[in-house]
């Protein structure tokens, strides 16, 4: 049964996402502050500060999580291995993997199942496919996500947030492919709790968003509107 939006913990479904080229260590070391202080997920950054934040979230709730091959897909397998390894021995547990897009829209299953497995087998970590859904058609988005979850990821993520963002149609799409054999991670355009919340009713397990305390301060004061009623 679904819960009612009250009894939706939002925050636990956040990665806290600050995955811009020009991030600094103080901006790192906030976004580790705000996931520890309200309680989200991961903090999601890219592989150059993952030290710093393992370090910052040592023995706190909050995971590491970076982005591997990020934003195109389009570095070679060996590359992103390499990337996802190194992040691993960084203290990153969640590794975002943004998929080859070329492959996906060639059909060539059997590379795209290799690069996936061989860093699914390789860090142990739980493994996010990135398929940017809003680049590919349906039958391309079926396909990639059949072969991500054969291949071993824990989530299908709908978006890198640089293509366009997360739809409640491709959220549902993805939930219905997945039948609860992964989670679904909603990112790129959350700029509301309605949306938000609406995405996660669609089916998303997690959401990926810069905007997080936003997020949650937007939910704040609409439940003291309510309880003003």
């Amino acid at each position: 049964m679904v819960k009612p939006h009250s009894e939706i913990n939002l925050a636990e479904f956040i990665d806290h996402s600050l995955l811009i080229s020009t991030a600094t260590p103080d901006q790192v070391g906030q976004y580790c502050e705000d996931a520890d202080r309200f309680g989200f997920a991961t903090v999601c950054i890219y592989p150059v500060h993952v030290r710093q934040a393992t370090e910052l979230l040592h023995n706190k709730n909050p995971q590491v999580c970076t982005v591997i091959g990020f934003p195109t897909g389009a570095t070679t397998s060996a590359v992103k291995r390499f990337e996802a390894e190194t992040a691993t021995e960084d203290g990153a547990t969640e590794l975002d993997v943004m998929l080859n897009l070329g492959w996906v829209k060639m059909g060539k299953t059997e590379l795209l199942h290799r690069e996936i497995a061989e860093i699914c087998e390789s860090t142990g970590q739980t493994v996010k496919a990135i398929l940017e859904t809003s680049l590919l058609t349906e039958p391309e988005i079926r396909l990639a996500a059949e072969v991500c979850m054969d291949a071993g990821v824990a989530y299908l993520k709908t978006n890198t947030g640089w293509n366009g963002g997360a739809t409640v149609s491709d959220v549902s799409l993805l939930s219905s492919i997945a039948k609860d054999r992964v989670g679904i991670k909603a990112s790129g355009g959350i700029r509301t709790v309605e949306q938000a919340i609406a995405l996660i009713l669609a089916g998303a397990t997690r959401l990926g968003t810069s905007r997080g305390v936003d997020l949650i301060r937007q939910r704040d004061n609409l439940e003291e509107v309510e309880n003003r009623k």
